[in-house]
């Protein structure tokens, strides 16, 4: 992991002696600490990753979770008591002046407390820094998100078998996080969506007691958490036969995501993939029924990595980038249809990820 750490210090535009990445109670944990700790298991809270410019990392952590932390290969340091804990922070970063701290993850509590006990250190915000670094995925990154996507592909494949009438939109939840679970995944990488009928008109829309009925459309947006890194897919299904609009909803929709493809290269802004999309959209007889913006970065998190695909996003696009092409359209009291698949910017384009089909399929 020296070269991860390596790279954020070359990216950091102030001079810092030390980095400290601090992990406070769940759900307030620093995905930042596994980017530079590479570990699977363990949840880490109140531990702390300290980094230094040559590449070295000093982790605290509580014995709780020492024997985790041990299948690193960094130089770990185990307390038993939180008073422990800051007696050896001092002690690691007694000569260091300039500290980076990651201010959109540690919790004012936390950063009070470092003021109080690490007296005369000046603090200085590296978020921006640390977001720029993730961006681009290494290959390791790369190689777990590819698993991930495999993951999410297979249990795709599955659903329209489990799908029956009157099933609970809840009931369809279960199957999707099941079958995840039993392909290979640590975990669901967010709360499943699946919805039926008029609740697919709701972007963010979860799961609740809605009861499956002959020729409503069928939304499932999930992804697989493999090591930590995440995956994001859509499809948008209709149970029975579909109707005209239907029909045209997803093709429209379908056409979209295609011109999103073909936008995307390294070295062009990121906002013009979602201009191409929307301008399509508007120009269809969908006008004003895409909502959201066309994608996001992925990684860590779900949402990782400070850029996506949004009219405000003026990022240059760069190899290796890992984000979600997702546009959709929605009509109140009717229904919704968004199709999202996960895509790796590339030289001179790109590699889509997930491979489920993008077709319409009557279940």
């Amino acid at each position: 992991m020296k070269q991860r750490i390596k790279k954020i210090f070359s990216n950091v535009s102030e001079s810092i002696d030390a980095i400290i990445l601090k992990n406070s109670s769940e759900p307030f944990i620093d995905k930042n600490f596994f980017y530079t700790i590479s570990l699977e298991h363990g949840l880490f809270e109140g531990c702390s990753a300290v980094l230094y410019p040559e590449g070295n990392i000093d982790v605290i952590v509580s014995e709780l979770e020492s024997e985790s932390a041990k299948k690193s290969d960094n130089n770990i340091k185990i307390y038993k008591k939180q008073k422990d804990f800051y007696e050896m922070l001092r002690e690691t970063i007694k000569s260091s002046k300039n500290i980076g701290l990651n201010f959109n993850c540690i919790t004012l509590k936390d950063f009070l407390k470092f003021e109080k006990e690490l007296p005369n250190k000046n603090f200085v915000d590296i978020s921006s820094t640390l977001m720029k670094t993730r961006m681009v995925k290494d290959e390791l990154e790369i190689k777990k998100i590819r698993k991930a996507t495999e993951i999410v592909d297979k249990a795709m494949l599955k659903i329209p078998e489990v799908v029956h009438e009157e099933m609970y939109e809840y009931e369809l939840a279960a199957e999707i996080n099941n079958l995840i679970q039993k392909n290979g995944a640590g975990g669901i990488a967010f709360d499943t969506i699946s919805s039926f009928g008029k609740n697919t008109a709701e972007p963010h829309y979860s799961h609740g007691k809605t009861k499956l009925k002959d020729g409503d459309f069928v939304l499932c947006d999930f992804g697989a958490c493999y090591e930590r890194y995440n995956s994001d897919i859509t499809r948008t299904f209709v149970f029975g036969k579909a109707s005209e609009k239907q029909k045209n909803m997803h093709n429209t929709v379908l056409k979209a995501q295609k011109i999103g493809f073909d936008k995307i290269k390294s070295g062009i802004e990121a906002h013009f993939v979602h201009d191409s999309v929307n301008e399509f959209i508007n120009k269809s007889k969908f006008r004003g029924r895409f909502i959201h913006s066309t994608g996001h970065s992925l990684g860590l998190n779900v949402h990782d990595g400070g850029i996506g695909f949004n009219e405000e996003s003026r990022v240059l696009l760069e190899k290796n980038m890992v984000l979600t092409v997702e546009p959709g359209v929605y009509i109140p009291g009717f229904g919704g249809v968004r199709i999202e698949d996960d895509i790796i910017v590339k030289k001179d384009g790109l590699e889509i990820l997930t491979k489920s089909t993008r077709d319409l399929i009557e279940i």
